[in-house]
């Protein structure tokens, strides 16, 4: 009889979830089966692959042939290294305990290794999400200053159009102010025409009096010479007669 060791398919539609097999190889894919040894998660990352190491390398001992997709998990999980080791023993190379010993040791390190996975697989998982935050708060910061944006312009032309009022306002009153003061004018300017008329009329009669005085007093200065001489004129008459 021809032995298979393969998947066999179970879970959901979109999330598979696989048990490992050993199977005839005449057996549908899920049909009957010989032994489960191991189940394989491909959904996770990584994938969560459990295995039964010691039956694997026990049925690919006894000629069962696995398939390219089991062929890999079972490298993977180091089952055809440890067929490879066991091979060693039963040609004399080493003895068991060297063989467990090659197989812990290498076990050791594809432990790290996964776990090295895991951690860059975190780590990747950290940058994305913190890559997906800040393009979020980025659009979000655009989506503000898009919205400042038109606050602003808003503003700007309402104070642009209050501005453009008050102007406007302004002009009609300078206008209407201009218009009363032309209206006012002439009245202004007579009013002052007179004030300056009397002015220079009371300031003319001023001048007339002071002037009249001063005749006055020329005309009085000189008859008082004109007595003073006559009476002196007299006086050397009488003195020549005595």
């Amino acid at each position: 009889m021809s032995v298979k060791i393969r998947l066999q398919r179970h879970g959901k539609k979109g999330k598979p979830f696989y048990h490992i097999v050993v199977a005839d190889a005449r057996a549908s894919r899920d049909g009957k089966f010989i032994e489960k040894i191991g189940t394989y998660n491909p959904i996770t990352n990584p994938a969560v692959i459990e295995l039964n190491v010691d039956a694997a390398v026990k049925w690919l001992g006894n000629g069962a042939q696995p398939t390219d997709t089991a062929r890999a998990i079972l490298s993977y999980k180091g089952v055809l290294y440890k067929k490879h080791l066991q091979g060693g023993v039963a040609k004399g190379a080493f003895d068991q305990a060297t063989a467990d010993s090659k197989f812990a040791t290498w076990l050791e390190g594809k432990d790290k290794q996964v776990l090295g996975k895991k951690d860059g697989l975190a780590k990747s998982k950290d940058d994305a999400k913190k890559a997906a935050l800040e393009a979020e708060a980025k659009v979000n910061q655009g989506r503000l200053d898009a919205a400042q944006k038109l606050v602003d312009d808003a503003k700007a032309e309402a104070d642009a159009k209050i501005a453009e009022e008050k102007a406007a306002e302004d002009a009609k009153i300078a206008e209407a102010k201009a218009a009363e003061e032309a209206a006012n004018a002439p009245a202004e300017e007579k009013t002052v025409v007179e004030n300056v008329a009397e002015t220079l009329g009371g300031a003319a009669a001023a001048v007339e009096g002071a002037v009249d005085s001063v005749k006055e007093a020329v005309a009085n200065v000189t008859e008082k010479i004109a007595g003073s001489d006559e009476k002196a004129t007299e006086e050397g008459a009488d003195e020549a007669k005595a």
